[in-house]
């Protein structure tokens, strides 16, 4: 799923985010969301969340859920 729609986006949901520090590379990192940060409905490079281990990123990808 999208993840720059905060529709899309739910506490617990596992997500790839990309942090700030590895925007150049594009490492993704993934991890389930303890809290969404992006207030606005929507944004272009992704909504910013809060992962459980305690990381920030974008958004990148949505995975479903098993």
């Amino acid at each position: 799923m999208d993840g720059t729609k905060r529709s899309n986006i739910k506490i617990g949901d596992l997500v790839d985010i990309v942090t700030k520090a590895d925007q150049r590379s594009g490492v993704l990192t993934t991890g389930y969301v303890a809290r969404v940060l992006t207030k606005s409905s929507n944004h272009p490079h992704g909504i910013k969340v809060r992962l459980e281990t305690g990381e920030v990123g974008r958004v990148k990808a949505v995975r479903a859920a098993d």
